[in-house]
């Protein structure tokens, strides 16, 4: 276990190291895509056509999204580099995630059995606090509330947001319960994890 957590530490280090590397490469294409599309280059250089048939029909669908949005299609670029943001940030943090569970499975298999329990309680409000979280920001994004992909959150979390819900002040459309509950999910593990498994 403890040579696939090294194994672990090393690859995070190996993908960070690449997304870097990638993120400058994709903000140097972004640079140059955006200066060709808003004519700050010649349209007929080498390196806007480079732009226009290389660059530009992979942007595609991220410009399809600007324009339905109501943006400008000379923002693509832009946020093109802003999704490779979000891809590397989740592929960093699901290696980081993958390094940390393996160093927990580490560190609470050696108390045995009592270990393991522990080890569950602690993934269960792990779990609570990631539904919380998607819950959240999936609410920012009207289409993204209904989807598939997130509807597990608001089954997983609306049985403690219910009860919150209830005695919270309202101020307009804004419910504080999501907020609440995310901060008093770590007391609550601390005090459950004090109560029954002492030793961790």
């Amino acid at each position: 276990m403890t040579d696939a957590l090294g194994a672990l530490v090393a690859l995070s280090g190996l993908v960070r190291t690449v997304l870097l590397a990638g993120g400058i490469v994709v903000a140097a294409i972004a640079t140059a895509d955006w200066a060709a599309r808003t004519r700050r280059i010649s349209p007929f250089g080498g390196l806007s056509r480079f732009m226009r048939v290389q660059v530009d029909p992979r942007l595609a669908g991220v410009e399809r999204q600007v324009v339905r949005a109501g943006g400008h299609p000379s923002a693509t670029p832009w946020w093109g580099l802003v999704v490779y943001v979000v891809v590397a940030g989740l592929v960093i943090a699901g290696v980081d995630a993958l390094a940390g569970l393996v160093r927990e499975v580490t560190l609470f298999s050696t108390a045995g059995v009592v270990g393991i329990l522990a080890l569950l309680v602690h993934w269960v409000f792990r779990f609570l606090a990631l539904a919380l979280l998607v819950r959240v920001l999936s609410s920012w994004f009207p289409r993204l509330a209904y989807s598939v992909w997130t509807r597990w959150s608001f089954r997983a979390t609306e049985w403690m947001l219910a009860p919150l819900r209830r005695v919270l002040p309202t101020f307009g459309m804004i419910d504080l319960s999501p907020l609440v509950a995310w901060f008093a999910l770590q007391p609550v593990e601390w005090l459950v994890m004090h109560l029954f498994f002492p030793g961790f």
